[in-house]
């Protein structure tokens, strides 16, 4: 696929050996079968099963999958961050290791970039969507948050919370440095995106509660964690919003003249090439 822009899956994996295999095999068949480029960053947090090795194994068998295996502390927000700086796609999505997101919703999102979009957020809880599974306590807090961050952040989006998104590359170096550990990684993601203005679509995903092993998230634990996190972003809108606008802008002005350099060198290259052509054929 000429100039198909390149796709890096990053996909945070701790005890999940039941699981990886087949949830790389998933997202592998759904992307050959569409000619995507992509590169899957496994990112092997600390785990103390079989999970290093399955993704070791994994990547000998494929040049498209990159481990990276972590050092203490473990952290769901450390790992995305390691595999974030690993990425090397022009188009980054998160994904879990857990099957609990549908590989087919890649491609939706991926398609969604295509049309121009910075940014695509699923929704679990919109009309199209699909959710099974969602223990109710969970479930409970997920709305709770979830409508006192559109509250908060006047916005329509409606799944904060789900790290399942696509993102153009230079969204994720624009919001560097990312702070969050652990789960809270999701929601600070998602503000840091929105608050500076980011072109962002919406598109209702399948998700499935996970079959096999337990989930890492603990609501007691995070609670402090979402909290620090949402406020920090809230003050950050409301304070020092001017401030980050005019990084932004910065940084894409900057990334504008790279790839007008780029553009050049390749126009140059061209010519270059085909006045060689023009003199074999002489």
């Amino acid at each position: 696929m000429k100039n198909a822009m390149l796709l890096s899956v990053v996909i945070p994996a701790y005890n999940e050996e039941g699981n990886i295999t087949a949830t790389i095999d998933g997202i592998r068949a759904v992307l050959r079968r569409e000619g995507v480029p992509y590169e899957l960053v496994l990112v092997n947090d600390n785990s103390a099963d079989a999970t290093g090795s399955v993704l070791d194994a994994l990547a000998q068998a494929d040049p498209g999958v990159v481990v990276v295996h972590r050092e203490p502390p473990r952290g769901f927000g450390r790992a995305v961050r390691a595999g974030l700086e690993r990425a090397s796609g022009d188009v980054i999505v998160i994904c879990m290791a857990d099957l609990s997101d549908d590989p087919e919703d890649i491609i939706k999102y991926y398609r969604k970039i295509e049309e121009g979009y910075d940014c695509v957020f699923g929704s679990r809880f919109m009309r199209g969507s699909r959710c099974v599974n969602y223990p109710r306590l969970k479930l409970f807090v997920n709305r709770l948050v979830n409508k006192m961050m559109q509250i908060m952040f006047w916005t329509r989006f409606n799944d904060l919370t789900n790290s399942f998104k696509a993102y153009r590359s230079y969204v994720i170096r624009d919001i560097m440095p990312l702070k969050a550990c652990h789960f809270n990684i999701t929601i600070e993601l998602s503000l840091n995106t929105l608050i500076r203005g980011y072109t962002i679509a919406m598109v209702p995903i399948s998700w499935q509660g996970r079959t096999w092993g337990s989930s890492n998230l603990h609501l007691t634990e995070m609670g402090r964690r979402y909290l620090s996190t949402l406020l920090r972003a809230w003050f950050e809108k409301n304070l020092i919003l001017d401030d980050l606008m005019a990084e932004s802008m910065a940084h894409r002005t900057r990334l504008a003249e790279k790839a007008a350099g780029l553009e050049g060198r390749v126009d140059s290259l061209e010519r270059r090439l085909a006045a060689v052509e023009a003199r074999v054929e002489n």
